[in-house]
């Protein structure tokens, strides 16, 4: 073969590369947004038509499951639990930054003795299952008065997510040059100010990555909800697990509750996906 033959068949294979790549993630999406317009369709749909087997996708279409989930139709209203959702997870998710920043900082720009044993300290405490915590954290919020108490969950939220947003925040700050910050300290900047003024505009995509993967774990969050909350404190992962019902048809119902539900964490991924794709990149490539 000839160094012209080769010279034009290596762009057509690389063309070649690319659109089988390009098809392999449009399937890939598609796949993963399957699921969420199956749920959306559902949701208008009434609950017999939604129970057939195969689903009838030329039912007639109802708003009756959104009535049903925002309490026009008698019963209760979710605006508590998600007002309590929300002010649970943004909470928590600023408490999560403002401690993870300077712990990131300590760790990677001016490591401390032995930061990988520190690193895997924060690693390990993820290793715990969740429901093996639960017991001891029940008896203490009962004995203390705090069952039913939306600050409690705002600090089991925060305790919870700090771990994973101390090793990301790692990653993104070990990019940040560190001439940069010895030329605002020669000028005479402290801590709070290079932290604030110098480090967090350069980590920007990182701190809205971890932010954003914070507040989805926390508003996704069930098991604590579920037993540390009744009336006052209930999230709105809770408040879906009441139209599952032993008697009667719910899917419907369900499925409308749960697309409401999920529209905060997919709004804040749609809004901030350039951020999470620059934030999650960072390190990636040395």
């Amino acid at each position: 073969m000839s160094e012209n033959t080769a010279a034009v068949v290596r762009p057509r294979r690389t063309r070649q590369t690319g659109l089988g790549l390009g098809l392999l993630a449009w399937l890939a999406g598609i796949l993963f947004f399957l699921p969420i317009a199956w749920m959306a369709l559902t949701s208008f749909h009434s609950e017999e038509d939604a129970a057939t087997n195969p689903p009838s996708f030329g039912a007639a279409l109802t708003l009756d499951g959104y009535r049903e989930f925002f309490g026009t139709g008698g019963g209760a209203s979710p605006w508590p639990s998600l007002v309590n959702s929300t002010v649970a997870s943004l909470t928590s998710t600023l408490l999560v930054l403002l401690l993870a920043l300077p712990a990131a900082y300590a760790l990677s720009i001016r490591p401390v003795r032995k930061w990988t044993d520190v690193l895997f300290f924060f690693l390990s405490t993820k290793m715990l299952p969740v429901v093996a915590g639960l017991l001891p954290i029940y008896l203490f919020a009962k004995n203390t008065g705090l069952l039913d108490n939306i600050w409690l969950l705002v600090v089991l939220y925060t305790s919870m997510n700090l771990p994973i947003a101390v090793w990301m925040m790692h990653s993104f700050l070990s990019e940040v040059p560190v001439a940069i910050i010895e030329a605002a300290q020669i000028d005479g900047a402290r801590l709070p100010t290079i932290l604030t003024r110098v480090v967090a505009p350069i980590a920007l995509p990182g701190i809205a990555a971890t932010s954003l993967i914070c507040f989805i774990f926390s508003w996704n969050e069930l098991l604590f909800a579920r037993v540390l909350t009744g009336v006052v404190a209930e999230t709105a992962p809770v408040f879906l697990t009441g139209f599952i019902t032993s008697q009667g048809l719910f899917l419907a119902k369900v499925c409308a509750a749960s697309l409401v539900i999920s529209l905060p964490v997919l709004t804040a991924g749609f809004a901030a996906q350039d951020k999470l794709v620059q934030g999650l990149s960072l390190g990636a490539v040395k």
